[in-house]
C-alpha cells in the first residue's frame, strides 16, 4: 500500500474525530512530527506504531493498511498481495491476506520472519492474536518469556501484552500465519 494512502486515511480519521495531530500523538505516545510525516506519506512506520494509531482512531490495523473497502466476497490472489516492511529494522515483512472493512472482527496476515536481528523491541496492540507457524521456527517473546514455536505449532494470546516474533539462531527465514481478532 502506498504510504500516502495510509497517511491520508489517518488524517481523514483524525479530522473526522475532531482531533489535532498533537492530541493523536499524545494518545499514542508518539511525536506530533511523526504523525505529520505519516499523514503526508513521508515515512513508513512499524506495525506497533500503526497499531497504536488504528486503536486511537477506532479502526482495525488491517483496514488502515488496505487500499479498498471490503465486498461481500473477498478474494486476494497471491500475485496481488503487497508485502509491507514493518519498519526499518523490524525483522519481518507481512502481507494482509483479505480485504476487510473498518468493523471486521478478524484479519489474517502472512508474516515472513527474517533471519538475523534478535534485538527486536516487543510491541502491543488491542487485538487478540492467533499464530500458526507454517514453515521454519520462531521464538515468540511474550510478556518477557521466550517460547520456541516450530512448524505446525500454534499460539493464541492477548496482544495488549508486549510481544514480538524473533528469528531463531539457525539464520533461516520462517513463515507465520497471524490472525488478529478484534475484541
Amino acid at each position: 500500500m502506498a504510504l500516502q494512502t495510509t497517511g491520508q486515511k489517518i488524517r481523514n480519521l483524525r479530522l473526522g474525530r475532531g482531533m489535532t495531530q498533537q492530541q493523536l500523538a499524545d494518545q499514542c505516545g508518539l511525536t506530533k512530527s511523526l504523525i505529520s510525516k505519516i499523514e503526508h506519506g513521508q515515512t513508513g512506520s512499524a506495525v506497533a506504531t500503526l497499531s497504536k494509531l488504528a486503536n486511537a482512531l477506532g479502526v482495525t490495523l488491517s483496514w488502515l493498511l488496505q487500499e479498498e473497502d471490503a465486498k461481500p466476497l473477498s478474494i486476494t490472489r497471491v500475485s496481488e498481495r503487497q508485502e509491507i516492511q514493518a519498519g526499518e529494522e523490524a525483522g519481518y515483512l507481512y502481507q494482509t491476506l483479505a480485504v476487510s472493512s473498518s468493523n471486521t472482527k478478524i484479519q489474517p496476515t502472512f508474516v515472513r520472519v527474517l533471519p538475523g536481528n534478535r534485538d527486536l523491541v516487543p510491541y502491543t496492540h488491542s487485538e487478540h492474536e492467533f499464530v500458526y507457524v507454517l514453515q521454519g521456527e520462531i521464538d515468540l517473546s511474550y510478556d518477557g518469556e521466550l517460547t520456541r514455536l516450530r512448524e505446525g505449532d500454534t499460539a493464541y494470546f492477548d496482544g495488549s501484552r508486549p510481544h514480538v516474533f524473533l528469528p531463531t539462531e539457525d539464520d533461516k527465514e520462517a513463515n507465520v500465519l497471524s490472525i488478529f481478532i478484534s475484541n
